[in-house]
């Protein structure tokens, strides 16, 4: 290819952007209201995010580890102390949500290993077959016929008539 080459023949198409043709020496009003906008309010805000930003980073919370201290039951609870009855009512429900899961895990547990296992899922899921049935045996005892509306009070009463039940049979 030659040194020199030949511009008229191959020309430089034109640019497709328009030249700012001014016509007027007043200032465009819109760029004053873009720099107020961002001076006077964008400015500040962006400002206290960050340091609200800067605060939240040094001190960290995670809710999603949040541990409750346990509270008493609600039979260690005094006559007319509502506070205690109400931290005893939380407490059983945080229980009662955890103990569901506990079941629902468990029950995960063996649904993947029998689709593991497959046709031998009677001999090689024996032990996650037990731990259910155990599971279950345990949270229907202490949840069992309380329905949607249970609360720590029909619990602990149905635990009372179980033990009764257990005492009597015993003799």
């Amino acid at each position: 290819m030659p040194e020199d080459h030949d511009w008229e023949a191959y020309k430089v198409p034109p640019t497709r952007t328009p030249v700012a043709d001014r016509t007027t020496s007043a200032p465009n009003p819109l760029t004053f209201v873009q720099t107020f906008f961002t001076y006077v309010i964008d400015a500040p805000v962006t400002f206290v995010r960050e340091w609200i930003e800067q605060q939240q980073a040094k001190n960290k919370t995670y809710y999603y580890h949040q541990k409750f201290r346990r509270v008493p039951d609600l039979s260690e609870c005094l006559e007319g102390d509502y506070l205690c009855f109400f931290e005893a009512e939380c407490q059983w429900r945080r229980d009662r949500m955890v103990d569901q899961e506990i079941v629902e895990i468990v029950r995960e547990r063996l649904g993947a290993c029998k689709q593991r296992e497959g046709p031998n899922q009677f001999q090689n899921c024996a032990k996650e077959v037990e731990l259910l049935k155990q599971v279950t045996k345990a949270y229907q005892d202490r949840y069992g016929d309380l329905g949607y509306h249970g609360n720590a009070r029909t619990c602990l009463m149905k635990q009372k008539h179980r033990m009764m039940e257990e005492r009597k049979a015993a003799q």
